[in-house]
């Protein structure tokens, strides 16, 4: 029989938990730094924290006693806070006065301590790891607004990241949501931050942020697993644009009825490729150089210039291939558009850099 705190904790869901409970859960990804680098960082933390212990000794120093009953020089102070914070302790140079204990006390025990930490933090690697993690994700649910959530790291997943991410998107404005622990490790090494769990799941979702995201992508495996996120997702964000990608066209009226803005239908798209392969490839190939944005053309949009106002599209330097009207696109040709609009934005094909 669980508990009364287990069955209020199970309701609420992990969004509710605690940020070190979230650890392994939600990844947030790491800056990557060489290991010299690393060591060189902690060996210079160690003598400012010797300097600083030196500093605080040499000022109280007419308040400490040597065996030969000598003042204490600087050189001295500095050999007294090395053998103080390495735990040596001779016992040559030794407090004597009431203000040089309490400052032992105060100040050179605590750095003593610090000192320790830093020397062996090779072993205490794993609790620090886990508290720095904690103190991340803690700052990082705070933080995270108008973000993208992609449900599924598989071909279609990754496929739609790199778009994003070629189109100018940072990395840390990405989160992966995904149950293989495999796809989420690649996904982590990619800068992006991760959550393992099932995306159907609303407190899943709720980790991953989709309630202040600008845009969610389902690229699930199963259609009627992506109908059921896009309807949690919905429910969690009304105003976020939700892109979903399907296997059967059948299923399209399910996905907008669902809440999805845009729906993909993977198979038929693939398919169509297929078929005009076979008769002009270059097509084909114009079309997969429009959706790669790292080289050659893509299709971007554009906010209207004052001085496009009023003229038709079709007589622009860009190709423009529609305009985008309250919200609704409307393509080239039609009457609605031959004439440019405040407010309208323009789809059109631009040059990228090769």
């Amino acid at each position: 029989m669980l508990s009364e705190f287990e069955e209020n904790a199970n309701k609420r869901g992990v969004s509710s938990r605690p940020h070190f409970a979230l650890v392994g859960l939600l990844r947030i990804p790491e800056v990557q730094t060489s290991p010299w680098t690393q060591l060189l960082r902690r060996v210079l933390f160690a003598v400012a924290l010797l300097f600083t212990a030196a500093t605080v000794v040499y000022i109280g120093r007419h308040g400490y006693r040597d065996v030969s009953e000598d003042e204490l020089s600087f050189l001295d102070a500095f050999y007294y806070a090395t053998v103080s914070l390495s735990t040596t302790g001779y016992g040559d140079i030794s407090p004597v006065s009431p203000a040089a204990r309490l400052a032992n006390i105060v100040i050179i025990t605590p750095l003593r301590v610090l000192f320790l930490i830093v020397l062996v933090g090779t072993t205490l690697g794993v609790l620090t790891e886990r508290s720095r993690q904690a103190f991340k994700i803690q700052r990082w649910r705070r933080s995270v607004r108008n973000h993208t959530v992609v449900v599924g790291y598989g071909t279609k997943g990754r496929t739609a990241i790199d778009a994003m991410l070629g189109d100018g998107v940072q990395p840390a404005d990405v989160v992966v949501v995904d149950t293989d622990l495999e796809v989420l490790d690649a996904a982590a090494n990619a800068g992006l931050v991760t959550v393992h769990g099932s995306a159907t799941r609303s407190d899943i979702l709720r980790l991953a942020g989709v309630q202040n995201a600008s845009s969610v992508v389902v690229a699930a495996n199963r259609d009627d697993t992506a109908v059921l996120i896009t309807l949690t997702a919905r429910e969690l964000n009304k105003a976020a644009k939700i892109v979903v990608a399907v296997r059967e066209a059948e299923n399209t009226h399910l996905l907008r009825q669902s809440g999805a803005d845009s729906v993909v239908v993977s198979s038929e798209t693939a398919g169509r490729l297929l078929g005009v392969a076979t008769t002009t490839p270059n097509v084909v190939e114009i079309m997969e150089d429009l959706l790669t944005p790292e080289q050659g053309f893509a299709v971007a949009e554009r906010e209207v210039e004052p001085s496009e106002i009023g003229g038709s599209p079709r007589h622009l330097s860009d190709i423009v291939l529609g305009v985008v009207r309250d919200g609704t696109l409307v393509r080239v040709g039609e009457p609605a558009v031959d004439a440019i609009e405040a407010g309208d934005k323009l789809l059109y094909i631009r040059r990228t850099q090769k």
